[in-house]
């Protein structure tokens, strides 16, 4: 049976998450910032660690942004193919709910219309919208704003089908090794391995949205998500990038499937404030 849903709907929706998840962390990511301050042994990171924490009470007690890069809304939309949406173009709304939230939000406007001319847009808009068909008569909405400090330290490889497991892994501590304190650790890194080329960044970003400290179904992608937490934390960035054993809180790997003649794989990272809300309607 058909479901049939206003896009009006949308907009409320995702006007609401864009404004909550600049302003509160998701309950995941609350609990591993608290778990991070009793891992960390460095008195200088645990003092970073709990400044932040400090950073995160003002804001959501008082209503301030979480960062001051409140991102470019990354919106990742799961629609059931026994739902109408009537009303309007879906990605029309889509964008009015990026508009509304980052104005009544006050949130700041980073995005640009052009990559090269860069004159702002004034409302954060255009979000970047995935959409994926799935069974049911519901709309599954994620809203990821992604700051571009973390996001510029981001890769995608194009490995050797024959570099395997270990060249993976040799991929993802390049990548963090590389951003060092550019992207504003503790980190979640989000990897993709498989697909194409755009289809392994798009793997990366979704995983970002995992909750941390949750794992992979599949056993061997669980215990390389273990594995590489281990060995990003030994690499001595540390919060802030000042030295420490907490440079990453998680790494979430989603994984599909690929050509035999290629093994791609993307990297993004993202700071501690990862920032993400999802709603059924």
């Amino acid at each position: 049976m058909i479901r049939t849903i206003s896009v009006d709907k949308i907009t409320e929706n995702i006007k609401e998450m864009c404004i909550e998840a600049n302003h509160f962390l998701s309950p995941d990511m609350d609990t591993v910032m608290k778990e991070a301050v009793d891992k960390e042994e460095s008195p200088l990171g645990r003092q970073i660690l709990t400044q932040l924490q400090e950073n995160l009470k003002i804001a959501g007690d008082d209503m301030i942004p979480i960062c001051q890069d409140t991102g470019m809304a990354v919106i990742f939309m799961e629609i059931g193919q026994d739902v109408h949406l009537e009303g309007g173009c879906l990605e029309d709304a889509v964008n009015e709910g990026v508009r509304q939230g980052y104005k009544e939000g006050f949130l700041r406007k980073s995005v640009v219309k052009d990559p090269l001319i860069r004159e702002n847009t004034k409302d954060n808009t255009p979000a970047v919208i995935h959409y994926e068909m799935v069974p049911g008569d519901k709309v599954k909405i994620t809203v990821a704003p992604k700051g571009f400090g973390s996001e510029n330290m981001s890769r995608v490889f194009m490995l050797k089908p024959a570099e395997g497991i270990e060249g993976v892994k040799n991929a993802v501590l390049t990548a963090v090794r590389d951003a060092g304190p550019n992207a504003c650790p503790p980190m979640v890194v989000g990897v993709g391995i498989g697909g194409t080329f755009e289809k392994c960044a798009i793997l990366a970003k979704k995983a970002l949205t995992r909750d941390a400290g949750s794992h992979s179904s599949v056993p061997y992608v669980k215990e390389m998500e273990e594995e590489l937490l281990e060995k990003i934390n030994g690499l001595g960035i540390g919060p802030g990038g000042l030295g420490g054993r907490v440079t990453a809180l998680a790494v979430n790997i989603n994984t599909y499937p690929t050509h035999i003649a290629g093994l791609p794989v993307a990297v993004n990272i993202c700071c501690h404030v990862n920032r993400h809300r999802t709603r059924t309607i």
